[in-house]
């Protein structure tokens, strides 16, 4: 039901490919991931085999260079049949961010081309530092030719399984001039993979607590410059939030598409339940707000390809909008299976769950607003 015209002929063809992998190979799994509440690491390699974990790196790191707009369109096309493995990609994404807007060239010459292959995450949110940014506490001193890190970390999306995670660390008392960016090796002596959370959704990708205790991070691994982390988490987050955004389109489309197959099937009082003015309205107006979400998310993402001075508002605008819209499709969708929305058998239950989580990262739908009201006050 996707709707986007001026394509071009490389966006078409990856879609294409991307398209009949997720019908072929992912939606078949979908199921299995969430049941198994594990990595799903199968799929990840048909992402190595086919280059899309290198989508937004740029050609010369060994990557495909494509833009903010291509690479949402992937992430659309494959939630519409298994949101864990549109999540997986969205947060290896997320966690190469960093260094793709922050890093110097040597240190993307050094870590790129490793992650057109390898997993990255992201490694901000603290027991006192959710939507509260600023609130970091974990600890870089500066020691000769290292830092000394010392904190903890939660809610790390792929944290066990990734293979480099950047981490958010302060390196001065000051609250937005004081934090730093760190890119660490999972094998950094001092890191250590803590609880894995056992999630409502999203069960394929689940978070995880990181320690670091005495952890030596190379000086030459800080990203940017001393002070610079929290400028740049910001800039993280304008360009990862479409990804949460379309996530929920990907994943909404889907409920739509099986709740009209489902309608036009299932029969009560003699005729297909389609036939009935509820059911009707109850599906124009999810279309209605699945595609003004779609539209809006793809506006977010043409401006990130234009580096648009707006680029905050309408992130932070089509992740709003669009989490909620997913949430909202997705329930209804349920609701029109009626009590077999509501069992395993049928996937909108996994669905609803899986939506459920895109209100909250990367900051919740109340931060959300808050960063366009300020937008609109100046």
């Amino acid at each position: 039901m996707q709707q986007l015209h001026g394509l071009t002929e490389e966006q078409e063809m990856i879609l294409a490919t991307v398209r009949d992998m997720a019908k072929d190979k992912i939606a078949p799994r979908s199921a299995d991931i969430d049941k198994e509440n594990e990595y799903p690491w199968d799929i990840i390699e048909l992402y190595r085999e086919s280059q899309i974990l290198a989508m937004p790196i740029p050609e010369e790191y060994g990557g495909v260079g494509a833009g903010e707009l291509t690479c949402c369109l992937v992430i659309e096309e494959i939630a519409k049949t298994c949101s864990n493995s549109a999540h997986a990609l969205a947060d290896h994404w997320l966690g190469m961010e960093p260094l793709l807007l922050g890093g110097r060239d040597e240190q993307k010459q050094k870590y790129l081309p490793q992650m057109t292959t390898k997993i990255a995450a992201f490694a901000m949110t603290e027991p006192e530092a959710g939507s509260d940014i600023g609130g970091v506490q974990t600890k870089a001193v500066l020691q000769g030719d290292e830092y000394i890190l010392n904190g903890q970390k939660v809610f790390c999306t792929d944290g066990g399984v990734a293979d480099f995670i950047t981490v958010f660390a302060r390196t001065s008392p000051d609250r937005t001039h004081g934090m730093s960016a760190f890119i660490i090796p999972k094998e950094t002596p001092g890191l250590t993979i803590g609880k894995k959370e056992d999630q409502l959704g999203m069960r394929g990708t689940p978070a995880y607590e990181i320690v670091l205790e005495d952890c030596h991070t190379p000086k030459e691994d800080l990203l940017g410059k001393e002070g610079s982390g929290f400028g740049l988490g910001l800039k993280v987050f304008d360009r990862s939030r479409p990804f949460d955004a379309i996530l929920a389109v990907g994943i909404s489309d889907g409920a739509l598409q099986y709740a009209i197959d489902y309608a036009k099937e299932r029969k009560q009082f003699g005729r297909p339940i389609a036939d009935f003015q509820g059911i009707q309205w109850m599906l124009a107006d999810m279309a209605i707000q699945l595609e003004a979400a779609r539209q809006l998310v793809y506006k977010a993402a043409v401006l990130i390809d234009q580096g648009s001075p707006f680029i905050g508002k309408f992130s932070s605008m089509a992740n709003c909008f669009a989490t909620d819209m997913g949430v909202k499709v997705t329930n209804d969708a349920m609701q029109i299976l009626g009590g077999y929305g509501y069992i395993k058998d049928h996937p909108l239950e996994q669905k609803m769950r899986d939506a459920r989580l895109l209100q909250i990262v990367e900051g919740t739908n109340q931060i959300q607003r808050v960063v366009v009201a300020r937008n609109l006050l100046g």
